[in-house]
Parts: structure tokens; sequence; C-alpha cells
């Protein structure tokens, strides 16, 4: 047997464990969130200000790293403010929803292959089931609900537009997520989360000039545009720049967290946080081989075995962690009619159009593996040429100020053109020829007098 292969889970060997094993691994699952979260704030700030040419969080404990924690006993020692008008329960529970669902999501993320914990082989992996991306989904998918629901029972304008803005996010970009996943399991043959990343583990060969070299089967190469929409829609779902729109304080002031304070708006906070990291593993697992070492550390023979692959998995989370930050600091915020076309019109028809290809290239059984994966990349490039080179309609001239005016109906109150040029009035022309006849001459612009 194949000594890579003998270290692979699979769910058979899900539900063995001890009682207090299982409850080990919770508990490992439960403070990866928690960590990486305060981590994850600590790393954002000194990211971006790196980038903005500032020190960022550098007092408190080395490199600032206990800033976060004094941020975080600061928001617990705030005042906790009730609106008068919230609806008192749903107000508070609403933050609850989104960290448990944020935290749950990692229940089936695995972070090793089998190891040893006290004699016992197990898996390092909470639990897996055979539907295990489905519960991805409906993780992601009720993580919302604690922002609606949050918006709602504010009892205020600004968090019910909030709230809004979210339930649409979620429903646009929620289908093109799916569809992603429907690449992954359709190449891979199963919905478990185990199964997809030991499927990622069988590696091609590919001949470039006349030498054979191995490739990784990582399904970021192999499904490249399912690759770049999934991770586009799971930062809309996880409401970060520049698709932060349900928070967006420069029109909702904070949105869905306006009227929240004190433990509760660090409860929000947190769960965006976590969502960040979670589906950043979730990233990692479908995608991106999971705890699977990249190559060249493949080339050692025990990077794959043992406690190692830990390293590999954190490494590629924290990596995507940075693309978060970095979209953060570099793109603006979308206005809500970009963002919307965006998921509708733009990653859901080349969603739709790949899988179509996809299915299309597994149905002929008798290539062989190279062959189909030149293919895959040949179409997933002639799409993507496509998709950038489509002919948009030409934008129309702009009218001149004149033109503008021009325009207006007869009788009615004249109104400010787009460019906020606004001509000058006949009776500001004849009020200033009358106090300065002298100094206006045949048509000169009064306003320059």
């Amino acid at each position: 047997m194949n000594y890579l292969a003998a270290q692979d889970p699979t769910l058979a060997d899900f539900g063995k464990d001890p009682w207090w094993l299982v409850l080990i691994k919770i508990l490992f699952a439960f403070v990866f969130g928690l960590l990486a979260t305060l981590l994850g704030v600590w790393f954002e700030r000194r990211v971006v200000g790196r980038m903005a040419v500032r020190p960022g969080p550098n007092q408190a404990g080395p490199f600032g790293l206990l800033q976060t924690l004094a941020d975080g006993l600061k928001m617990a020692f705030k005042e906790d403010i009730l609106p008068r008008a919230a609806d008192k329960v749903v107000f508070f529970f609403a933050p609850t929803i989104s960290v448990i669902c944020a935290v749950t999501a990692l229940s089936v993320v695995p972070f090793g292959p089998m190891v040893s914990i006290f004699g016992h082989h197990t898996p390092l992996q909470v639990t897996d089931v055979p539907v295990a991306v489905l519960v991805l989904l409906a993780c992601s998918s009720l993580g919302v609900y604690g922002i609606v629901l949050g918006g709602w029972a504010s009892g205020s304008t600004y968090p019910l537009l909030g709230g809004l803005r979210s339930s649409a996010q979620m429903i646009s970009y929620e289908v093109a997520m799916g569809l992603s996943i429907v690449a992954v399991f359709m190449t891979a043959g199963t919905m478990s989360t185990s199964g997809i990343v030991a499927a990622q583990g069988d590696a091609t060969r590919l001949t470039v000039f006349g030498t054979e070299i191995p490739a990784p089967g990582w399904y970021a190469i192999l499904l490249l545009p399912s690759f770049i929409i999934f991770f586009i829609a799971t930062v809309g779902e996880t409401n970060r720049a520049p698709f932060d729109l349900p928070e967006a304080e420069s029109e909702l002031v904070a949105g869905f967290m306006t009227e929240y304070s004190s433990l509760k708006f660090a409860l929000f906070m947190l769960s965006e946080y976590v969502a960040m990291v979670t589906m950043s593993a979730v990233t990692t697992t479908l995608f991106l081989g999971g705890w699977r070492a990249p190559w060249p550390i493949t080339l050692w023979e025990g990077a794959n075995s043992g406690w190692w692959p830990m390293l590999w998995f954190f490494g590629k989370v924290l990596i995507l962690v940075f693309v978060f930050v970095w979209l953060r600091g570099t793109l603006p915020r979308l206005r809500y009619d970009q963002f919307m076309r965006f998921g509708w019109k733009v990653l859901l028809p080349i969603n739709l159009v790949w899988i179509l290809v996809l299915s299309g290239l597994r149905s002929i059984e008798d290539w062989q593996t190279r062959d189909r994966l030149l293919a895959t990349a040949v179409g997933a490039g002639v799409l993507l040429l496509v998709t950038l080179f489509w002919p948009s309609r030409k934008p129309q001239p702009k009218p001149t100020l004149q033109e503008q005016v021009n325009s207006r109906p007869h009788g009615s109150f004249p109104l400010p053109p787009m460019d906020l040029q606004v001509p000058p009035s006949p009776r500001t022309k004849r009020v200033v020829a009358e106090r300065e006849p002298a100094n206006v001459t045949a048509g000169s612009d009064p306003r320059e007098v």
C-alpha cells in the first residue's frame, strides 16, 4: 500500500474516538477559530498599516500583539445600550447566531491526516459526513441570518437597510458559491471533505520538452474558473471589502451594527473575522489540496505524514487571509447596483458555462490525464478571454451644458446639470449689467466680473 495513501482518513475512520478525544478535537477547533480571530485583527492592522506606510499597532506587547486583547477588554467594559424600539430577545441572540455558524463550519474541515494521539489512531478532524460540503454551505447561509435579524431587531432605519442588503447579498453570491462547489465534487466524485482532500493528492504527470514532471492535482489549477468565482463569492459572503455593503459607513453609519455596543458589538466583529478564517480554511480544503504539502516540499517522503501537514494547512490559510486584507487595503467599495450586477450577470453565467464545459470534458473517458488538463486549461483561458473582451455598449456622448439646459420641458423649473456647472440666470445678467455696465462686455460671463 502507498505510504501517503495510508495516511488519508476515510468516512470509516470517524465515529470511533472516545468521548474525551472528541472533546479535545472540538476544543482545538474552537480555540483555533478564536486565536485566529485575535491574531487576524492584529495581522490586518499591521498589514494595512504597512501598505499605508505607517507602523500600525506596536505599543501593547511585542510588535503590538496584545493590542487586540486590550481592545477586547475595552469592549467588554463598555456600556451595553439597548434601544427602546428593539426586539430584546432577537437583538440579544442575533450576534451569537453569526459566531456559532462560523465556528460550526470548522467541524468538518480536515486539519491533517491520520495521527496518533495518546495511543489512538485518529484523523485530525472533528467529524466528517458524506455530505460535508452541504454542511459548509448551510453554515455559510445561516450565518447571514444573524446579520439580517440583528438589523431588523434594532428598530432603526440604518440597521434595517444593512440587514436587507445582507439578505440580497446572501442570495446573489450563495448561488455562485454553490455552483463552484458543484464543479469540485463533480471532479472528486464525493462531497466528503476528507475525500476531496484525498482526491487532490493524486499527482498527474505532464510532459514538458520531453521530460515528465509531477503536477499537483489541486483543484485551484484543474478548476481555475471555479476557484476564482468561489473566492470572489467568499469575499461577498463574509461582508469583506470591497463587498462590505451591509455595514457601509459612508451611507449607513455602520449598517446592521449601528445600534450595538459592548460585548454584542464584539461578537459581531468576532463573527466577521471567524468567518474570514473559516472560509479561508474551506477554500484551502476544496481547492488548495487541504493539508497536503505544496511542491517541491512533496519531494520529501514524510511531508504529508505525522503532524507536519498542519503546518502546510495553516500556511495556506494565512496566505488566503492576507489576500482578504490585501483586497481591503486596495480596492474601493462597490456601488450596490455594481455589486448585484456583478453577481448575477457576470459570475453566474460564467459558472454555468464552465460547468457545461467541465461536464463535456469528463464525458470523454479515453483521454489521458495530461490531455484533459490541457483541454481544461485551454477552455478556461478561452472563457476568460471571451469574458474580458466581450463587446460592450458604447457610452453615449455627454451632453453639453447648453444641451442640458435646453432639454428641460417648457415652463418647468430649471434643473442643475449633472456636472454642477449652473448657468447664469437672466436676472443675474441684468443686475450685474445695471450695477457695472462699463465692465461687462458682450458675450462675457457675469460671474467673472
